[in-house]
């Protein structure tokens, strides 16, 4: 097993260098258009997922595929990637730096190693959570990574995101940013920058890569909606399900945040 898990790390490394090098030459340059759920889509987009799935399926041709420009419906397969080509699409249409290829890798369901590069800032995190005869562990640049053991204070970072500022109906306890990216939105929770962040509409292939890279670094994932968010279910068609979801550094603070931000859980009110 452990030769199967340095492929898959030597695979996630090399192929997210080779789409990053690429879409670094087209970043800033390209014209994205709406998809039918509002978020944007550019021809690197789909080249990246065509390039991903293609390499996934010359590498572990057992392995099945979800992906968010084509794969949507969960394989049969006890192996599955969870592909994100750019995670931050209308930030690198735009030309702002913060994106980047997100890989998760799930086993029966549940991801157990992901593996989330980031061209424009050099930064590449991976980790594993509960992966079979593999230890936990998460890094960034290969050097391990932990969450903050901080207090929440007026004086610490807390992440949201463009569909979560309902949250602001209430006084927060802490500074509070916006990024552009899911993944990153939740993996600087990991790396001990914020001590907490929250997504209110995230895909499958937002959430799959930093799943296990959060849990592994200390942290604490809460989803905001009824349902489990995992094991995913065989067949079913992924391409509309969103998973708000709550990560905090630590815990002990669940009780603390969760009331501030259940409002993205919820449906918007009808008259």
């Amino acid at each position: 097993m452990q030769t199967f898990w340095t492929s898959v790390v030597t695979f996630a490394h090399t192929v997210t260098q080779q789409v990053g090098e690429r879409l670094l030459t087209e970043f800033g340059k390209v014209q994205a258009t709406s998809k039918s759920d509002g978020s944007l889509v550019t021809q690197s987009d789909q080249w990246a997922d065509h390039y991903l799935r293609q390499a996934i399926a010359t590498a572990f041709p057992d392995h099945g595929v979800l992906s968010e420009e084509a794969e949507h419906i969960f394989p049969n397969t006890n192996w599955c990637w969870v592909i994100d080509p750019i995670d931050g699409t209308t930030n690198f249409s735009r030309g702002v730096p913060i994106w980047g290829t997100s890989l998760g890798l799930l086993y029966q369901g549940v991801p157990v190693f992901g593996f989330v590069h980031f061209p424009p800032l050099g930064q590449t995190f991976h980790g594993f959570w509960s992966a079979p005869e593999q230890p936990d562990g998460a890094f960034c640049n290969q050097t391990p990574i932990h969450t903050r053991p901080d207090a929440p204070a007026g004086n610490q970072c807390f992440s949201l995101c463009a569909r979560s500022l309902s949250v602001l109906k209430n006084p927060f306890p802490c500074k509070l940013r916006m990024l552009g990216s899911a993944s990153y939105n939740l993996l600087i929770v990991a790396q001990g920058v914020t001590i907490g962040a929250v997504e209110a509409t995230p895909k499958i292939w937002d959430i799959a890569g930093v799943w296990p890279i959060i849990q592994a670094a200390g942290g604490a994932w809460i989803s905001l909606a009824p349902d489990p968010i995992f094991p995913l279910t065989v067949g079913q068609n992924y391409s509309q399900v969103a998973y708000p979801t709550l990560a905090l550094s630590q815990d002990q603070w669940v009780e603390q945040f969760v009331p501030l931000v259940t409002s993205i859980g919820q449906p918007p009110a009808t008259s």
